[in-house]
């Protein structure tokens, strides 16, 4: 969809503005049994927070290190999260979920069980008269053409007709050892970063007040003057988010304080350079 074709998204009015929420890069599934565990509660006490105010939520992909949905089959696991997922779509919350570079093989589970709206390209909406730009990050580093033309092979119909062949316990045995793999080339990561700020820049320039995204996982601030790019960093070692108000977005930090099960917030308005 083109900028000039966005349509805005539903805004309720109420004497109390409602906020709009985005997280990305949860990454449910990397680490020790616990470690998820630990992230998986810290995530929902988050989305209890989004529905005492919220009116709409972005999840900017990766919340999961792998997902694949088989015709009758999903990955097991992560009840609690999908659960309060679901509460909040029947409280009229309205999910959209934007595909990362880990789970972009979603079929039709987040939006027939859950009431989630999934896009597998990048989003362009309006919500109270600011232009969001909404892309999870993956693929824009301008020498990296191989991922590109591999991305486009793993979602072909024919590649997912074809993996879907494979039992299920394989196919978690293999994502594990391409998740190992990619982590090895980190170091890319910063290359990466400067690109996704140049990208954004430029969607900037066509018109867009915000763009927002994730895959980069360190929460980033770069205002162009006309608008402004935000990182969302993500829930593995950072804990941020982005909340807009109608008016303002600031990027946020959920933080466990003195071992206890209770969280603080820290802002950062998205109006200054960092």
């Amino acid at each position: 969809m083109s900028a000039d074709q966005q349509k805005p998204l539903p805004h309720n009015q109420t004497k109390t503005p409602k906020r709009t929420y985005f997280f990305s890069d949860a990454h449910l599934g990397l680490g020790s049994r616990e470690e998820n565990q630990q992230r998986e509660r810290r995530i929902v006490k988050f989305l209890n927070r989004v529905a005492s105010d919220g009116e709409r939520l972005f999840i900017v992909g990766d919340l999961f290190d792998y997902w694949f949905e088989y015709r009758s089959v999903v990955p097991k696991g992560w009840i609690r999260l999908l659960g309060k997922l679901a509460e909040l779509s029947d409280r009229g919350i309205k999910i959209f979920y934007v595909n990362g570079n880990h789970d972009f093989w979603m079929n039709d589970y987040f939006r027939t069980e859950l009431g989630i709206e999934v896009h597998h390209d990048p989003l362009e909406c309006t919500i109270s008269g600011k232009k969001f730009y909404i892309h999870h990050g993956d693929g824009l580093l301008k020498k990296d053409r191989g991922y590109r033309i591999l991305k486009s092979i793993l979602r072909n119909r024919f590649s997912i007709a074809l993996y879907s062949i494979l039992h299920p316990d394989w196919t978690n045995a293999l994502a594990r050892w391409s998740s190992r793999t990619s982590r090895k080339h980190a170091s890319n990561k910063t290359f990466e970063g400067n690109d996704m700020v140049e990208f954004a820049e430029r969607r900037i320039r066509q018109g867009f007040d915000y763009v927002v995204m994730g895959h980069h996982h360190r929460p980033i601030v770069r205002n162009f003057g006309r608008g402004v790019y935000v990182n969302l960093g993500d829930w593995i070692s950072e804990n941020s988010y982005a909340v807009f108000d109608g008016k303002h977005l600031r990027l946020e930090w959920w933080q466990q304080r003195r071992g206890r099960d209770r969280f603080w917030r820290r802002r950062k308005h998205l109006n200054r350079t960092s």
